[in-house]
């Protein structure tokens, strides 16, 4: 673990890191869902990550408000369960299939006016990551640069 590691950019920088990783798969699973849009019976899919995401970084929070209260002891390490917690690092987006709704009678529930918006959305998304982490990049070289 170096020094950076635990400064507020690298950890920003992991965040964007995941960031971007959900809108390139969320890039392909719509537009998955945009090119399935006449397939009978085919059911959209979604990527789950946002909510992830907030819980992971919720429980490092609470993790680092933990480690610094006070520490318990024990003889054995099974004594007392550790709570266990997720890490930014270890967040992943998954695909999520949705098999509850149903646009048409034909079992398709892509809507491709959704679908579309969606991948505006993501798109802007991605791009205003990618601008933060240029940002990010600019301003530790001027600072490299100063020191």
């Amino acid at each position: 673990m170096s020094i950076f590691d635990s400064t507020i950019t690298m950890r920003s920088l992991q965040v964007l890191e995941k960031g971007l990783d959900a809108a390139m798969l969320r890039r392909e699973v719509l537009a998955n869902n945009i090119a399935n849009v006449d397939v009978p019976h085919f059911k959209r899919s979604e990527v789950v990550f946002e909510s992830e995401l907030k819980r992971a970084l919720s429980d490092e929070r609470a993790l680092e408000a933990e480690q610094k209260s006070i520490q318990l002891h024990t003889s054995r390490p099974d004594h007392i369960a550790q709570r266990q917690s997720r890490h930014v690092s270890d967040t992943t987006p998954r695909v999520s299939i949705d098999y509850n709704s149903s646009m048409r009678n034909d079992g398709n529930n892509v809507d491709i006016e959704d679908e579309v918006a969606r991948l505006v959305r993501n798109q802007m998304q991605y791009s205003m990551m990618v601008d933060r982490i240029g940002g990010t990049f600019r301003l530790l070289n001027q600072l490299s640069r100063l020191a």
